[in-house]
């Protein structure tokens, strides 16, 4: 577990996310993950998808990679293109794992995982991920663990192909930038007292992680470990700022 919550983890998988202020329901989630065993194989139903479940939205989501033991792996994708069939073969025999694209990982990595993707983080991983605020998940596969399967839904939704490399980035550890300008959040990657980056962004739901310093959003202090909510760029003051991750709504 990261330092800044208490450097103890007393179970495999750990996960702190951020509950918002009563009454408010953020279009966006974010949280910190870190792993030392493998999270379930699974995949996420895009909007469209998602509405014929009956629910508000589907999920997407990226990771921005903060450690990573030697030899970690994400699992993001398939090795090559396959039939349903086939990788609802490889389920019923417990073989997916072969089929899935464990990819090295390392800090400063950051992935967009775009809805029907399949994924997985590996051990030895600790990650931020922000993803559309939705509670939709299936699960392909879970290594024998005692938790539900979802394979249809999971074949229904998947994309049976490679990760497309376009959504990998390795941005530079000091510069800000625009990482992530995808059709439901950006995500932007704020050294100092930059708020130039911001600029130009339409006005949506924003969510503040401070990595180094702090940050001042609509009045308040945001440290490292923790999260601000607001609703327009010139209530953030980033004076105080090192390094942050800026997450925006889309719609």
């Amino acid at each position: 577990m990261p330092k800044v919550f208490g450097g103890k983890q007393k179970n495999k998988i750990g996960e702190i996310w951020f509950q918002p202020p009563k009454g408010v329901t953020p279009k966006l989630l974010t949280k910190y993950l870190f792993t030392s065993e493998k999270l379930s194989i699974q995949v996420h139903p895009n909007d469209r998808q998602a509405r014929r479940k009956g629910l508000p939205s589907g999920k997407e989501e990226c990771w921005y990679i903060l450690r990573a033991e030697p030899n970690a792996l994400l699992g993001i994708g398939l090795t090559k293109e396959v039939s349903a069939t086939k990788l609802h073969a490889a389920v019923a025999c417990s073989q997916i794992e072969q089929l899935i694209d464990w990819k090295p990982v390392k800090s400063g990595d950051l992935y967009y995982i775009p809805a029907g993707t399949i994924h997985a983080i590996g051990p030895g991983i600790q990650l931020i991920e922000v993803q559309q605020n939705a509670d939709i998940t299936y699960r392909l596969y879970d290594y024998g663990r005692p938790r539900e399967l979802h394979l249809e839904d999971a074949l229904s939704v998947a994309t049976l192909t490679p990760y497309d490399m376009k959504h990998y980035q390795e941005p530079a550890a000091d510069q800000s930038a625009k990482l992530i300008d995808g059709p439901h959040f950006k995500l932007f990657q704020v050294i100092g007292n930059d708020q130039a980056v911001l600029k130009g962004t339409a006005s949506g739901e924003w969510q503040i992680l401070p990595l180094e310093g702090k940050v001042m959003a609509r009045g308040k202090a945001i440290h490292a470990g923790e999260c601000g909510l607001c609703t327009k760029a010139s209530e953030i003051d980033l004076s105080k700022n090192i390094k942050s991750l800026i997450a925006c709504s889309v719609n």
